[in-house]
């Protein structure tokens, strides 16, 4: 302990010293948190779909995200709001607690999650190859014409840059 730290000890302001001592070891805390987030986005099947949902609306209650969920699939309000509060710990989505209803945005971009998980699965799944994985992916889901228009625009730009 270092001796301003024992000063604030031994001051009448005792215990404002130690909520100064707390709060930024919780603020230290919470930026490591924010840090481990930012280096690796881990979302199971179900969180997906929950940022799916939040993603295209932009901002949503539980009550939003599981309206949507069950269009598609049985799923139960407390396990939708269970898997949201997760979510909120992992910093996968931010909450507005200030009103009754809690609103979640996402705290990862759509374009950030599908980068880190292509890469997992790039060198997971295909061995560091993207070429094996565009192979397996075009062989196994026809693409429209749109689509193949654009993979050839991508492939002529990365020609040219090459």
């Amino acid at each position: 302990m270092n001796t301003a730290h024992f000063q604030i000890f031994k001051s009448s302001n005792f215990q404002i010293g130690l909520t100064i001592i707390y709060e930024k070891n919780r603020i230290l805390e919470l930026n490591m948190v924010h840090m481990s987030v930012q280096k690796s986005i881990k979302p199971t099947e179900s969180e997906l779909e929950i940022l799916q949902v939040i993603w295209e609306k932009g901002s949503a209650s539980v009550r939003d995200v599981h309206e949507a969920l069950s269009a598609t699939k049985d799923v139960g309000y407390t396990t939708t709001l269970k898997l949201m509060q997760i979510m909120h710990e992992k910093g996968l989505v931010k909450r507005d607690n200030t009103f009754k209803t809690h609103i979640y945005q996402p705290a990862v971009t759509r374009e950030k999650a599908q980068k880190q998980l292509l890469g997992k699965m790039i060198n997971g799944l295909f061995g560091g190859s993207s070429t094996q994985l565009v192979i397996q992916a075009l062989g196994s889901h026809k693409a429209s014409k749109e689509e193949l228009d654009q993979i050839q625009q991508l492939l002529d730009d990365l020609k040219k840059e090459a």
